[in-house]
């Protein structure tokens, strides 16, 4: 197998332009599996090489328990895209779910073998795939929440709640997988013999999360089949109205799909409402926070106006700097300027 085949070494600003000059639309989408693989890098290279041909553009992530892709598909391609993943045995009549709202989400195709889909850093003893939580639709979950003595959790990190969330529901004050589990269990605590109702934004994290409460004593563990992306489209076609407000918070190039109109969080710099996430221009930053438009503009992507004079130095004084002095570059250093904003 040609291995120069298996990886997309093309410049980053090529690859943007080529995908603005594109004729036709995209479809975003998502699917995952837990299945063993007992090859993955073998996988991983065959799925390379078919979805490559194909300019099916992504990320996705395999490993010995399974997949978890999200993937940027020409429209023209769709019903091709959906023959052949069915095509390959371990995928074959995998749920794929298409996004909620589209956008220039994938530039380029990666798909990366790892020990854990989701990296909750779990021992196999501390929880059995095969024995998860209880599957709820959409409306069965809408009733669920009706009831007062139900208890829904977030099982997502601090930052994607904080765009858009379920009424009423935990929101877990983590911003790492390897740490939600152990925060969830302790915010739940006493509450074992509760109706306890759990979400993602595709599903995935639930199934070894509620594997992960179920091992640890919890008895009535249910998620919301498909998460907040199949709920999102089911309530429009349905007409009905979204128990979840605000904003669904993707990991690709949009940051972000709208649910509904409610605006819950504000912008980290001048605190004016605002639910749109900015990764910030400066290379030796890169935080992740919220930003309006005028804000935006004002600090050049950036969030402060150290991060804003360093970008303006010249590139060689950047590299001087970065290298010689780890007070400037410290990701503690800018995360401490940004990072006490973020809980207010």
């Amino acid at each position: 197998m040609d291995k120069k085949r298996l990886h997309n070494k093309i410049n980053k600003s090529v690859l943007i332009e080529s995908l603005k000059n594109e004729n036709y639309k995209r479809i975003t989408a998502s699917f995952y599996k837990y299945i063993t693989i007992n090859k993955p890098q073998k996988f991983r290279d065959t799925l390379y090489i078919l979805y490559d041909k194909y300019k099916i553009y992504g990320r996705i992530y395999v490993s010995f328990e399974g997949i978890n892709a999200q993937v940027s598909i020409p429209e023209k391609n769709w019903n091709l895209f959906k023959k052949i993943t069915n095509q390959v045995k371990e995928l074959k009549n995998i749920e794929i779910k298409k996004a909620i709202q589209e956008g220039y989400s994938f530039y380029k195709l990666t798909i990366k073998v790892r020990k854990e889909l989701v990296a909750y850093g779990l021992l196999e003893n501390e929880y059995d795939i095969e024995n998860v939580g209880k599957h709820l639709n959409s409306e069965e979950f809408n009733l669920s929440l009706n009831n007062p003595s139900t208890t829904v959790v977030d099982m997502r990190n601090y930052y994607e709640s904080e765009v858009g969330h379920f009424e009423d529901a935990l929101i877990p004050d983590v911003e790492t997988s390897k740490d939600l589990l152990p925060e969830v269990k302790n915010l739940l605590k006493g509450k074992e013999k509760n109706k306890i109702l759990l979400y993602c934004t595709g599903g995935i994290r639930c199934e070894k999360a509620s594997a992960y409460l179920i091992r640890n004593g919890f008895e009535d563990i249910n998620q919301l089949q498909g998460g907040i992306i199949q709920y999102a489209h089911d309530m429009k076609e349905k007409n009905t109205k979204s128990k979840f407000i605000g904003k669904n918070f993707v990991f690709d190039n949009r940051l972000g799909e709208r649910v509904t109109d409610d605006v819950i969080s504000k912008c980290h710099i001048c605190e004016e409402p605002c639910d749109d996430h900015t990764d910030c221009k400066n290379d030796a930053c890169h935080i992740l926070f919220i930003q309006c438009e005028k804000c935006n503009k004002k600090l050049m992507g950036c969030c402060s106006v150290e991060c804003k004079n360093f970008t303006l130095l010249p590139l060689e004084d950047q590299k001087k700097i970065r290298k010689n002095s780890n007070e400037i570059i410290s990701k503690t250093f800018f995360d401490s300027r940004i990072k006490p904003r973020l809980r207010s």
